[in-house]
């Protein structure tokens, strides 16, 4: 998280007595990332964080769908049906050992607690609205929402519109703004897209000191595991620190331009050690007189590409709609198919809305991701 923020009430020092008004301390608790070299927040508990009453666990992993040769894809997911919580609801489409995407229409709001104690999470709000409940505070969500949720977090979803249907990266590294837009003191520099007014933090903590059984699902090393607590998890009565939930909405986000055609990295939002997160937004087309805005085909040897459209007409892509998701393989080069190249010349202006990741890794498909696969898609630039 670029900045530091409080909420709460919190002692004078860290690490010294915090009492109650009936004497007793509260408890201390350091949340961090990296060891203790990462950023980190500092949380004041009613009840000790540790007190489980029972602990049991499942096996959870996503399944590759074998033989699939190298090609590109096109995921149609617009026969995805409603069902389960922001958890149980997740469908894996790809991974590899840095990132699970996959794709969610939830219908509940969750009445257990979760904490991802082995990734870091993203979860882009294509439609819905609802409230990230967690030790940090409430955080209220909206269409658009970029939701960051650092590992470690506990949470709930609180679901409060009809439609619901998210788009989610679990990371095994930690999400952060790019570097080339932070100064040395970590601040967002006047060149960047987007600039610390557009994030939104945690507000309103209200601690619940409340005891009896309160199941908290972890996420971590293959397995999902039960911890019953004696207390409330939300206990938190104050905290500070660097390190909590935070959104980003995609509409905050100021598109770069130029007189020719600007390549993918002026649209990157978030980074990674191994992919980067990308955002296509409305913006002008390029101003040169002999400009094409369509994009110049790629090849990128050591990249693979995943593309979710969420709305707007995509101008370098036809068969493409709103929930498609486009796959390229990094072994295979890339571009616009035939004619839009062409259609694209002139025009000056795009409203697409599209969710760029670029991972560092070869992805693997699942069986999931198998059952939408459009397998024309991968012969559609023969003219």
């Amino acid at each position: 998280m670029p900045f530091y923020h409080r909420l709460g009430e919190i002692p004078h020092k860290r690490h010294t007595q915090f009492k109650k008004p009936d004497g007793t301390l509260y408890r201390e608790e350091l949340k961090g990332s990296l060891g203790f070299s990462g950023i980190a927040s500092l949380l004041y508990h009613h009840h000790m964080p540790t007190a489980s009453q029972s602990i049991s666990a499942e096996k959870v992993a996503p399944l590759e769908a074998w033989d699939e040769p190298v090609r590109h894809h096109h995921l149609d997911t617009n026969n995805m049906q409603p069902g389960g919580t922001v958890i149980s609801g997740r469908v894996p489409i790809l991974f590899n050992s840095d990132i699970i995407i996959s794709l969610c229409c939830p219908a509940d709001s969750m009445e257990y607690f979760y904490r991802n104690g082995e990734h870091d999470e993203m979860i882009f709000v294509h439609h819905g609205t609802g409230v990230l409940h967690s030790v940090y505070g409430k955080l209220p969500f909206h269409e658009g929402d970029y939701i960051i949720i650092p590992r470690g977090t506990v949470y709930q979803m609180e679901l409060t519109g009809e439609r619901q249907r998210f788009f989610l990266a679990e990371s095994s590294w930690p999400l952060r703004t790019p570097k080339r837009y932070r100064n040395e003191f970590g601040q967002l520099l006047e060149h960047s897209p987007f600039c610390e007014r557009d994030i939104r933090c945690p507000e309103e903590l209200h601690a619940i000191d409340e005891s009896g059984e309160f199941p908290v699902r972890v996420k971590a090393r293959g397995m999902v595991t039960t911890f019953v607590l004696d207390h409330h998890p939300f206990d938190v009565v104050g905290w500070d620190g660097y390190l909590y939930p935070w959104i980003f909405n995609i509409d905050d986000f100021e598109p770069i331009t130029g007189r020719i055609h600007q390549p993918p990295p002026v649209h990157q939002t978030f980074e990674t050690e191994q992919f980067v997160v990308c955002s296509f937004v409305p913006r002008l087309f390029d101003y040169h007189p002999l400009s094409i805005p369509a994009p110049y085909y790629h090849h990128n040897v050591d990249s693979d590409e995943i593309i979710y459209y969420t709305r707007g007409e995509f101008m370098s892509r036809k068969g493409i709609h709103e929930n498609s998701v486009t796959y390229h393989p990094g072994n295979a080069p890339h571009g616009p198919q035939p004619g839009k190249v062409e259609e694209s010349i002139g025009a000056e202006k795009t409203d697409e809305v599209a969710v760029m990741i670029d991972t560092f890794k070869p992805l693997k498909l699942t069986l999931q991701a198998r059952d939408m696969d459009d397998l024309s898609y991968a012969y559609s630039w023969v003219e």
